[in-house]
């Protein structure tokens, strides 16, 4: 039978074990870890739903746009939305231009990064149906900040890139209608236009309008050359509003009802 000494010997013994047993401080500290990734994590997923939310066209907000800082809105009417051909040039208000008449064939725009400037008027074109023109002055855009933004458009429904030399900033939006200019490729100005106008059914005029190439009359590979010449005095005013439906290549294209050529692929009027 054991001693009450050796009873308390042992008991002592434990107390000394329990008390000097070490914590697992590394557990704690790899839980804590996790945990400030975690609300890491949900704090930027919130904070980016938050952005675009606020900068989602809603019913109450048709114009999210409105709230980005140095953006030029301008309303360029029904009215003045005409087509031309191929040999004419319009005498834009603004460069690069983002509303008023314009080509008859609209420039690819699903996504398109296009390695030469190309035709103002085939661009405002595809402004007319929802999509975002993205341009860059080659002199001041290059290297790793063209690759951005050629990264942020390859792919993308109705997101066009171009070039444009004489640029007055180093880069600049266009959607119909709207535009801002820009000097930083990774200011976020840049996501806030593209979510509040591509495709806006409030800001541009034919909602449902293609964006997909038109064989045979435009072709990404070879667009139409941009001209940085002034258009001259025979050039279309802004607020010529006639010709619509008329193709480039009118003997060619289809009838639309009413006996007006119409572009393949897209409605009379369109």
């Amino acid at each position: 039978m054991p001693s009450g000494k050796t009873s308390k010997a042992v008991r002592n013994a434990r107390s000394v074990v329990t008390a000097t047993k070490p914590r697992p401080w590394g557990t704690v500290a790899a839980v804590l870890t996790v945990l400030v990734f975690a609300v890491g994590i949900f704090g930027y997923l919130y904070l980016q739903y938050e952005g675009r939310r606020a900068f989602t066209p809603t019913a109450s907000d048709k114009d999210p746009s409105a709230h980005i800082k140095g953006i030029d809105i301008q309303n360029y009417g029904a009215a003045n939305r005409g087509h031309i051909g191929p040999d004419k040039r319009v005498a834009y208000d603004h460069s690069p231009p983002f509303g008023g008449p314009h080509d008859a064939t609209w420039a690819a725009c699903n996504g398109v990064v296009y390695a030469t400037a190309v035709r103002n008027e085939n661009m405002v074109h595809a402004l007319e149906h929802g999509a975002v023109w993205i341009a860059y002055n080659p002199s001041k855009i290059n290297g790793a900040a063209l690759q951005s933004l050629q990264d942020r458009v390859q792919g993308s429904n109705y997101l066009m890139l171009s070039p444009y030399p004489g640029l007055d900033s180093p880069i600049a939006l266009q959607s119909w209608g709207h535009q801002l200019k820009l000097s930083n490729p990774a200011d976020k100005r840049i996501d806030q236009f593209i979510q509040s106008l591509r495709l806006n059914q409030y800001t541009y005029p034919e909602v449902g309008a293609s964006c997909d190439e038109l064989p045979g009359l435009f072709d990404p590979a070879k667009p139409p050359p941009f001209v940085a010449a002034p258009p001259g005095p025979g050039a279309i005013p802004m607020n010529y509003g006639g010709g619509r439906g008329v193709a480039p290549n009118a003997g060619e294209a289809p009838t639309a009802p009413g006996g007006t050529q119409s572009t393949p692929g897209l409605p009379a009027g369109g």
